[in-house]
């Protein structure tokens, strides 16, 4: 049986480009999207055994409610294939849910992009790059079901830059920014273990972020030298004000000197904690912190994040080369946290 659709449907004449009438409409998001025709969205429906009508997702701050059929059409004008539809669902249940408080990142003008770790089998089945050119280009996954969200929350949303959406610089993020961890190579429990799931259900973790920020280290042949590195890069980045999560992106070489230590993610966590703090002085001198320079400011220390729990680690990137890098997330615990959803198929 066909599936009933509600969305206003619209006549393009046979010598128009239906391309350019999606541009025409606002629609896209500055790339030409795939028209999405009934045929499309119903297709992209039925494969994921979803009923136009069912509610996704209800953003508390715009009063809007996300249905199936509307992320369907989102999905299929980023350029998805159908059995991609259920990662595109949890990730827009991610930002959603309260916890992840759409309204902050997606109108700060802090710029914040929608970073997606997928986890679990459905990674390894869609083929979602984990490995070389991690961020980058090349892989139709990570491509379009970051895209598809990001459509979402422009044309359902309403997050339009210049409008809702004040980002005062942004970053290619916004296009599009999802990854897998490399569980295969990985020596380490996969994220989606460490958030409460089992390791044969699949799962998105949404974080509102900045761009990734690469270090680089050959020289050591230990966990601590690394790590070293890698926290005197992270001390001085972002708002070094206690921002809600930092993901820490290790590729293959670093991965291997670190667990070669015999250091897990619970050791990497605790030493990065423990080496990213500024001093008070330090953040009045920046112009970071307000008020005088007291005595006491030289050794009273801030934390970049709330604990240590608030660093997620995650096994992904090229297996050659020895770069790194970790992804400051925007605004405070109170203002948006990571959260993780189940890919329900």
């Amino acid at each position: 049986m066909a599936t009933v659709l509600t969305s206003k449907r619209h006549q393009v004449q046979a010598t128009s480009d239906p391309v350019e009438f999606c541009f025409q409409q606002g629609w896209t998001d500055g790339l030409p999207v795939v028209p999405p025709t009934a045929d499309r969205v119903g297709a992209m429906l039925e494969a994921a055994r979803l009923a136009p009508g069912k509610q996704i997702a209800f953003v508390e701050h715009r009063s809007v409610a996300i249905t199936a059929e509307k992320v369907a059409i989102n999905a299929v004008m980023a350029g998805c294939k159908p059995e991609y539809l259920p990662v595109v669902v949890a990730a827009v249940e991610g930002i959603g849910d309260p916890r992840w408080s759409y309204h902050g990142p997606g109108t700060s003008t802090g710029g914040a992009g929608v970073l997606m770790i997928v986890n679990g089998p459905i990674a390894r089945e869609l083929d979602i790059n984990a490995g070389d050119n991690l961020f980058g280009p090349g892989w139709r996954a990570n491509l379009t079901i970051g895209r598809a969200v990001r459509l979402v929350m422009r044309n359902v949303c309403g997050s339009l830059p210049g409008l809702l959406d004040r980002g005062t610089l942004g970053h290619p993020g916004k296009l599009s920014y999802v990854i897998a961890e490399n569980e295969a190579d990985s020596p380490w429990t996969p994220l989606h273990v460490e958030r409460g799931f089992r390791p044969e259900q699949s799962t998105v973790t949404v974080i509102a972020s900045e761009a990734p920020h690469q270090f680089y280290n050959q020289l050591s042949p230990t966990a601590e030298g690394v790590l070293t590195t890698l926290a005197d890069s992270m001390r001085i980045s972002g708002t070094v004000m206690g921002q809600s999560t930092y993901a820490v992106i290790l590729a293959g070489e670093h991965m291997r000197t670190i667990a070669g230590s015999g250091w897990g993610k619970k050791e990497i966590r605790q030493f990065l904690f423990d080496h990213t703090k500024n001093s008070h002085a330090h953040l009045k001198r920046t112009q970071r912190m307000a008020g005088a320079i007291q005595a006491a400011d030289e050794t009273t220390m801030r934390p970049l994040v709330a604990s240590p729990d608030d660093i997620l680690v995650v096994a992904a990137g090229g297996r050659a080369g020895a770069f790194s890098a970790f992804v400051p997330g925007w605004g405070s615990a109170k203002n948006s946290q990571a959260v993780t959803k189940e890919v329900k198929r």
